[in-house]
């Protein structure tokens, strides 16, 4: 079997914005889910839809602070959306399902990077949990809601070449780290939507994931300044010195293109940046798909896991 992760010569870029991905598309008539749509890359990816003519609809933990955010865009709602904890996920789900109302696109955009160890639902480390978990949840229950011809796109990163799936200790019971433990929930992020992509695609339902780029949001938010003037980020008074750090707009991008664009139609199951496939990673450079979170064996396990954990599984009288 080939390797379809191959780049296909989109014609965008890094430096591409969600607008110019969407220049002539009109979304008019589609509605998209944004999980965290009211906040860095999920805010300018809601005013991307928005502004193509697609109803967008915002799951926010804080209903206030997604009104605030959003005041200026129009055809976009919020419901409440905590994705580290599952009973609210179940009411989000339920809440759209019985509107009757269908999905056309969902994007997976909310999380959390580099937090101190803290533990939610069943003892679960909250990296893996709110970035994978939650989101696994909210597709499984909005399943009945989900139109054919639909895409699904999972934000992931390219930490995810800092951690491939721990079986031995998901949990991180055994010793944290921060980067690691959000590494994992990165390479989830990619693994499920390979695995989405195999059981959805027969009605036409398509799943990608995606490396956004390097972007100031409130995603930093746990980073000490040192810690990202050591990095290299930002010099010591606090401004911006790394040239490749995208705005939030470029790095809304790349969710938008795979969530939207025609070049895209027919494939699926595969992991995208700066508007395009991405290539295989190469140990020792930049960017690309590290193997472990494009295996599809592993993409089945950690959907076993997953349906375990959270106790649905939309597909498990297909299996």
């Amino acid at each position: 079997m080939s390797d379809k992760q191959v780049p296909i010569g989109s014609g965008f870029g890094a430096h591409t914005t969600a607008g110019e991905v969407l220049a002539g598309l009109d979304l008019s008539g589609k509605r998209a889910i944004v999980t965290g749509g009211h906040s860095g890359l999920g805010l300018e990816t809601t005013r991307a839809l928005a502004g193509a003519g697609a109803k967008v609809t915002i799951g926010a933990r804080s209903i206030e602070a997604a009104r605030s955010a959003v005041a200026d865009i129009d055809g976009v709602e919020i419901d409440r959306l905590d994705l580290s904890d599952l009973e609210s996920v179940r009411v989000f789900a339920e809440r759209f399902v019985v509107s009757g109302r269908s999905i056309d696109i969902l994007i997976n955009s909310a999380g959390i990077m580099a937090c101190p160890e803290t533990r939610v639902g069943d003892g679960w480390e909250a990296h893996f949990a709110t970035n994978h978990l939650g989101h696994f949840a909210l597709v499984n229950r909005l399943w009945p809601a989900i139109s054919r011809g639909a895409r699904i796109v999972s934000v992931s990163s390219g930490g995810h070449h800092n951690s491939a799936i721990r079986w031995e200790d998901v949990q991180f019971e055994t010793g944290y780290d921060k980067w690691r433990a959000y590494g994992q929930s990165k390479t989830a992020n990619a693994l499920f939507a390979v695995h989405l992509d195999r059981l959805g695609r027969d009605t036409g339902i398509r799943a990608f994931s995606l490396h956004p780029g390097k972007i100031f949001t409130p995603l930093q938010r746990h980073l000490a300044k040192e810690e990202m003037v050591g990095a290299g980020w930002i010099d010591a008074d606090g401004n911006p010195i790394d040239p490749t750090f995208k705005t939030a707009s470029q790095g809304a991008a790349t969710q938008v293109w795979a969530a939207t664009s025609p070049q895209l139609d027919g494939m699926g199951g595969l992991y995208c940046e700066d508007c395009d496939i991405a290539i295989r990673a190469t140990v020792g450079e930049p960017g690309g798909v590290s193997d472990h979170a494009a295996d599809p064996e592993e993409a089945a396990r950690l959907w076993i896991l997953s349906a375990r954990l959270t106790g649905i599984d939309a597909f498990a009288a297909y299996a």
